[in-house]
């Protein structure tokens, strides 16, 4: 399946010709997880060294806020894991997992949010967060915003302030962006829901 209606957006601050080399390393899986859903599997990126660096190198570049504004980056199971430690590391911050439920030890702060294709719980432990800290919240993917929305719950339950969100791709049309009640959300590239 071809990706010619992925949109680079942000991801076009490497210049368009390693965008499109990026873009064209992302894989479109019809009918996964479910029947009726497009699934955009960006692993293929991660595994070739040049697109890498260049979408570590973009999601830089593209930061909704400066990196003196954040403290710490929290990353979502399982993807914001694979983004999120590189761009820690690139700003000079720490990084906080929000995990899938059950993967954490006692105590968590726990919520619930729904998928285009169920439900499910996220957990953030007690002490991961201190009180005021500015995170940036980070994810490969932003459809609906469900689980985004749970991660900056879980993040203001323990004390914190999401100052803003970064994604890889963004689906047109679900709203995302304004489920999150943020000004400062960045994505690389859009595409079709």
């Amino acid at each position: 399946m071809s990706n010619t209606d992925i949109t680079i957006g942000e991801l076009n601050t490497v210049g368009e010709a390693n965008a499109q080399y990026v873009v064209s390393l992302i894989r479109s899986i019809p009918d996964f997880p479910k029947h009726g859903i497009l699934f955009r599997d960006f692993m293929p990126v991660l595994s070739d060294p040049r697109a890498n660096h260049l979408l570590n190198e973009a999601l830089i570049k593209a930061l909704p806020v400066q990196p003196d504004e954040f403290d710490t980056i929290a990353g979502l199971e399982a993807r914001g894991f694979l983004i999120g430690p590189p761009m820690a590391e690139l700003t000079g911050k720490g990084f906080v997992a929000v995990r899938k439920a059950g993967k954490l030890p006692p105590d968590t702060y726990a919520e619930d949010y729904s998928l285009e294709y169920g439900s499910a719980s996220i957990e953030i432990e007690r002490n991961a967060i201190h009180k005021g800290e500015r995170i940036l919240l980070v994810d490969d993917l932003i459809a609906t915003g469900g689980s985004a929305l749970a991660a900056r719950r879980l993040i203001e339950q323990a004390g914190g302030i999401v100052v803003g969100c970064s994604f890889v791709m963004e689906l047109n049309g679900l709203h995302g962006r304004e489920a999150l009640g943020l000004d400062a959300i960045s994505s690389l590239m859009t595409m079709p829901a």
